[in-house]
């Protein structure tokens, strides 16, 4: 390493050309340098390596004993340093083979991952994509260690420090089966509250959410009968029983066994973000990935 911090890269670059022209004239017009200069570079290359490295001959220089041994290590060397400061090669999607990792709660499945799934598929029929669990309390080291590529979270409970792009907005609707024998239309604050509910509480056992923090704030309460920790057993829930869930709009817009209704009170929505880390904003597949999700959602 002490040895590094003697040499200045244009020495090496010299010494490269010079060992394959065995000329200080030619080396100097292949490195748009004055042959004086080439010189200079010579006599430095000398001292570092404690060896004449090129000596006269009839037909120009010829290499030492040293200098024919450092040829081969030494292109290699500079070899890889030009892959090193060399542009990142643009991401062919067609042709890749690479494999990206998202977080994703069993929400996001359903409403940014699945929307977007055909596409990524059909464009980069040779690349694989892994969904993992949603893990908010891990979600800054996964991201920074790599473990994870990209996940996608509510910007409110985002970890600091992570790159970010807003996907969209979300809000609450009261969801029913479609012959739900007390919702036949809008309910009243109370005819609300005397509803059976389910919520869903990604933590576990949770009876308690941001619909309940709003009736509280009005002094009123309802009645929360089943607790379950993923969205999608609850739409099963509700078209085979007479409970009732507020439940995010995308997830059940459409779906023609539930009937949806405003609910009457406000409760408050959220945004829903793409979250990333610095060391992977610039890499081209990330990007490109990354492209996707924004030109479905925000394009």
């Amino acid at each position: 390493m002490n040895n590094l911090r003697r040499i200045d890269l244009n020495l090496l670059l010299t010494l490269d050309v010079l060992l394959d022209e065995h000329n200080v004239t030619r080396a100097a017009q292949r490195l748009n340098f004055s042959q004086p200069s080439i010189s200079v570079h010579l006599a430095k290359l000398r001292e570092i390596f404690d060896d004449p490295l090129l000596l006269p001959g009839p037909r120009g220089m010829r290499p030492t004993a040293r200098a024919e041994e450092l040829r081969g290590p030494l292109r290699e060397a500079l070899a890889a340093l030009e892959q090193v400061v060399a542009p990142s090669a643009p991401f062919d999607p067609a042709a890749a083979e690479h494999t990206w990792h998202l977080s994703v709660s069993d929400y996001g499945e359903l409403t940014i991952v699945q929307p977007v799934l055909p596409q990524v598929l059909a464009s980069a029929p040779r690349s694989q994509l892994a969904l993992v669990a949603l893990a908010p309390a891990r979600l800054a080291k996964q991201l920074e260690q790599a473990e994870v590529d990209i996940a996608f979270h509510t910007v409110h409970d985002a970890p600091p420090g992570l790159r970010h792009r807003v996907l969209f907005k979300e809000r609450y609707v009261l969801a029913g089966r479609h012959d739900h024998p007390r919702l036949k239309r809008r309910p009243s604050m109370a005819q609300f509250c005397k509803l059976d509910h389910v919520i869903v509480s990604p933590v576990g056992g949770g009876f308690f959410g941001v619909t309940d923090e709003a009736l509280a704030q009005v002094g009123l309460s309802r009645r929360v009968a089943l607790s379950v920790p993923r969205f999608q057993f609850v739409m099963s829930v509700l078209s085979s029983t007479d409970l009732v869930a507020m439940l995010p709009e995308r997830l059940v817009a459409g779906n023609p066994a539930l009937r949806l209704y405003e609910p009457p009170m406000a409760v408050p929505g959220y945004e829903m973000a793409m979250l990333w880390h610095e060391r992977s904003h610039r890499e081209p597949a990330h990007q490109w990935l990354r492209e996707q999700f924004l030109g479905l959602f925000t394009g």
